[in-house]
């Protein structure tokens, strides 16, 4: 299994979308939770880092 490489403030796409219709998002915070803010309405995501780990599809901007 490869490994992901993200950091704070990188952009990242997502498998499934927002309800908005995207599936970019950048990342805002980091710690055993994970917080991801909407790059379309600005609305924030958070979940813990194992979710966040099955649900990343890649890093668009580091």
């Amino acid at each position: 299994m490869t490994e992901k490489r993200y950091d704070l403030n990188n952009i990242v796409e997502m498998k499934k979308p927002h309800p908005c219709g995207t599936n970019n998002f950048q990342i805002v915070r980091m710690g055993a939770d994970i917080k991801i803010r909407c790059t379309n309405c600005d609305r924030t995501i958070m979940m813990p880092r194992r979710d966040f780990d099955k649900r990343l599809k890649k890093v668009i901007l580091n």
